[in-house]
């Protein structure tokens, strides 16, 4: 694609709702072609957290390296703006190489910001995340959500009081600008790949109990493989808690929910299942809102036939 007389540098975005195979395709997709993968998952950027995140596996990292995987301790919050940064970095570095870059996970608002633009928004400030982690440990999260409605009511309509992450950042960028983030938000938005010909494939499954029946699936071999012991393991280091953006991706956070005794093993597996089928909702119905897409489903998609879109 041209633009100007300059011809666009290609990207790849291949997305979907968890569970529906997108790493054994970008692997495969890899292997046939010129691309190097750039992992779009919020939960993958964390070290330690492998088998609840169904990080591939080193046998896999070895055949097709993921970028952007491992990159974070579970103690540190990693944000979009932050995601947008570092992708753009791995994005010219392939294409330096002479490569092409293929994005490549279910992280909705990673691609969005990626997509569609981000606004310009301060950086994390641990100094300010530290006194209202403090402050909801006094009074809870419901409080905090009380706070935030006063200074920032449409920020407050869009955010669950069960959400501890954003209402933190939105109260967070008030107190450094004194201007409300759904006021940032709405103003001084960049486009990241607007100098770069996109093409965005998702994966979006025409049966959704197919789908369900892969997330379940999925899990049993998880509980299989350890991960009730990772998280015991997370959990034991004493320096992370629940409401730690790492600990309340789903899995961890019933996890973490069971080891503290507050659940049973039977309730914390209908709650992980609940969740991560309420996740792949979510997912599915950011997809069907945006234009553009080259929908295939992951039952009968292959390597042929999306190279076919090439």
């Amino acid at each position: 694609m041209q633009n100007g007389g300059l011809i666009k540098k290609k990207i790849i975005a291949l997305m979907g709702p968890t569970a529906c195979g997108k790493t054994n395709l970008a692997i495969c997709l890899s292997q046939a072609m010129a691309l190097d993968i750039i992992s779009v998952d919020s939960a993958l950027v964390y070290r330690d957290m492998n088998i609840g995140t169904a990080k591939p596996s080193p046998e896999e990292l070895k055949s097709a390296p993921h970028r952007l995987i491992n990159i974070c301790d579970p103690a540190f919050a990693y944000s979009a703006g932050q995601f947008c940064t570092d992708a753009l970095r791995e994005i010219k570095d392939i294409h330096a190489h002479h490569r092409t870059p293929l994005l490549v996970g279910g992280t909705m608002l990673y691609f969005h910001k990626l997509l569609f633009g981000l606004a310009d928004l301060p950086t994390a400030n641990s100094e300010i995340r530290d006194q209202l982690l403090s402050d909801a440990e006094k009074i809870g999260w419901i409080a905090m959500h009380k706070r935030l409605a006063e200074i920032d009511p449409v920020a407050a309509a869009k955010i669950k009081p069960q959400d501890p992450q954003r209402i933190s950042r939105a109260l967070e960028v008030f107190l450094l600008t004194g201007k409300p983030i759904s006021v940032l938000q709405k103003n001084n938005v960049q486009s990241v790949l607007e100098n770069f010909d996109v093409m965005s494939i998702a994966l979006i499954p025409e049966d959704r109990a197919w789908l369900h029946a892969n997330i379940e699936k999925r899990f049993e071999t998880m509980l299989k493989n350890g991960f009730l012991d990772e998280v015991r393991a997370l959990r034991d280091r004493g320096d992370l808690n629940e409401n730690m953006p790492s600990m309340r991706i789903v899995g961890y956070r019933q996890a973490w929910e069971y080891w503290d005794g507050k659940i049973d093993l039977n309730t914390m597996k209908l709650k992980v299942l609940a969740a991560t089928r309420q996740l792949a909702k979510r997912q599915l119905t950011w997809l069907r809102s945006w234009n553009n897409l080259i929908v295939m489903d992951p039952k009968t998609v292959s390597v042929e036939t999306v190279l076919g879109e090439l």
